[in-house]
């Protein structure tokens, strides 16, 4: 039987994510009036620059998301001329993403993204409050029901898929 956390610890709890939240919210929309791209965008922005060509599934794992987040968050950078996409030299069948001049120009301008400091303050905890957070994290997700919930970006509004006009069919 478990016991209810008293109201205090829940509270707590409760702020340190508004917290967390908060700033995530505040900067992506800071990047978006500033540069004009969302925090999930310059993130990713950030995270190609630091290599000269990334293939889509090396830049979620170096964004820590999965491959279909960021597969959105890439389509609008390339739609900005932002990041560009080229066929490998080395390899013909891979495709590499690289940032563009004006990418890099906007990355001259920019802050850190809070999805970066989020990141550094979780690598700065020690292995054992990680696996805690991770665990307890995970528990308070299945005990929300959010497991098939896909985990987007943070703060990138993903579009609904447009729905075909249908054909009307003549009997």
């Amino acid at each position: 039987m478990r016991l209810p956390l008293p109201p205090s610890e829940i509270t707590s709890i409760l702020d340190d994510l508004r917290r967390v939240v908060r700033v995530l919210r505040e900067s992506s929309r800071s990047s978006e009036r500033e540069f004009g791209v969302t925090g999930a965008q310059l993130f990713a922005l950030k995270a190609l620059a630091k290599d000269p060509a990334l293939s889509l599934n090396e830049l979620a794992a170096r964004t820590r998301t999965h491959q279909s987040s960021v597969s959105v968050v890439v389509k609008r950078l390339v739609r900005a001329r932002l990041v560009s996409r080229i066929t490998s030299p080395q390899d013909g069948r891979r495709v590499e993403l690289a940032v563009t001049a004006k990418g890099r120009a906007l990355l001259a301008k920019a802050p850190l993204a809070a999805q970066e400091r989020l990141i550094e303050g979780i690598e700065q905890l020690s292995r054992v409050d990680r696996r805690v957070l991770a665990r307890s994290l995970h528990r308070l997700v299945d005990a929300m029901q959010l497991g098939d919930e896909p985990p987007s970006m943070f703060f990138e509004v993903e579009t609904p898929a447009r729905r075909q006009p249908t054909r009307a069919h003549r009997g």
